[in-house]
């Protein structure tokens, strides 16, 4: 058995290194992908542009001014003499976002007294909004601190973010990707695997040889497995050596985790070729269960903040557990405990997964 399981594993690796779209299909786009989103898929918002009715123009307000000059979020300035100005350069979508500074704030200032300050955002591009407006009250509170220091008593308080000290979001991004990645390339070749069998019209010579459905199963999975499990690894690598990300965890427990989360999702992949008759059905099925899989994962949006039924959905995707182990694992150096917890669920629905295609493979036989 063990003879003609290596047979069929070396067979499939020959089928997907000879075919020259094949091995274009599963080496450049990943590699691809993973340096374009890491570069261009942020929601960190940066080069604001901001609008400024300075009505009160003194050392004060040009003090203020100059707080967000200096700031590296913000990119251009423009200089607005009325409101009907400053209304046209949003509407346009020239800024972003606006200041507008009363003429009374110096003399409230040096008063003592609270001087009033308007921000105003494109609510038009929601995200944008609320971290510019974020950006600005920020900037906004310390430059109130600065002047009442001394005069009122007020609460002390420091603001500091764990595991990604600078709030680089590149290395939340690099961490989901890496894991986002190996779910593409394990499910467009297992889901090919069988499909491509039947388009080739070998997939009968496959039914008649001496190799039972066991193991023209396991010769289907380990192949994809460990192309998918190198890629994988060379990603990391990638994100650990060009983009300068700190991998604080163990090795080895991100390891054996990537194995046990691919056979997870090769599982699916079986199915989804198990069912598809063409490549191209096959194709079409793993994008039906890629998409709504990464939409619940967390990756997108938080799972605390989805309703209450996708919620409970997202317990039958691997990609939630397999998100919370690569970012733990890579940015916190997440405990044997905590990783066992994300493990188990991943073993379960392995064995679900790969179950069911092995009960649809036999029953096709039939």
């Amino acid at each position: 058995m063990l003879k003609r399981i290596i047979a069929l594993v070396k067979k499939e690796f020959l089928i997907i290194w000879r075919d020259p779209k094949s091995r274009m299909l599963i080496i450049i786009p990943p590699i691809m992908q993973l340096f374009i989103f890491a570069y261009a898929m942020t929601m960190e918002v940066r080069n604001i542009d901001m609008a400024i009715l300075d009505r009160s123009n003194t050392l004060e307000s040009r003090e203020l001014i100059s707080k967000f000059e200096s700031s590296k979020w913000f990119r251009k300035f423009i200089y607005v003499k009325n409101e009907n100005e400053l209304r046209k350069s949003i509407e346009t979508q020239k800024a972003h976002i606006a200041l507008e500074i009363n003429s009374d704030f110096s003399s409230k200032i040096k008063r003592g007294k609270t001087a009033d300050v308007q921000i105003i955002t494109d609510g038009r591009q929601t995200n944008t909004a609320a971290i510019a407006g974020g950006y600005a009250n920020e900037i906004i509170n310390k430059y109130s601190d600065e002047f009442s220091k001394g005069k009122n008593t007020k609460i002390n308080f420091e603001t500091r973010s764990w595991y990604n000290e600078n709030l680089e979001y590149m290395y939340y991004t690099l961490a989901s990707l890496v894991v986002l990645l190996a779910m593409v390339i394990t499910l467009l070749l297992t889901s090919l695997s069988i499909a491509r069998e039947r388009e080739l019209g070998t997939f009968d010579q496959l039914i008649v040889s001496p190799c039972t459905p066991f193991e023209i199963l396991a010769g289907k999975t380990i192949a994809p497995m460990g192309v998918a499990l190198s890629l994988s690894m060379f990603m990391a690598f990638v994100a650990v050596f060009h983009f300068k990300m700190p991998f604080r965890g163990s090795v080895i427990l991100y390891l054996i985790s990537t194995v046990i989360a691919i056979l997870s999702i090769t599982g699916v992949g079986l199915f989804v070729s198990a069912l598809s008759k063409t490549q191209q059905q096959a194709i079409l099925g793993a994008f039906t269960f890629q998409t709504p899989a990464s939409l619940l994962s967390g990756f997108i949006s938080p799972i605390e903040d989805m309703p209450r039924f996708f919620q409970y959905l997202t317990f039958l995707d691997p990609l939630r557990f397999y998100m919370v182990i690569g970012k733990g694992i890579f940015l916190k150096n997440m405990p044997l405990q905590d990783v066992i917890t994300n493990l188990i669920p991943l073993c379960i629905i392995a064995i679900i997964t790969l179950g069911g295609a092995m009960w649809l493979f036999n029953k096709q036989l039939d």
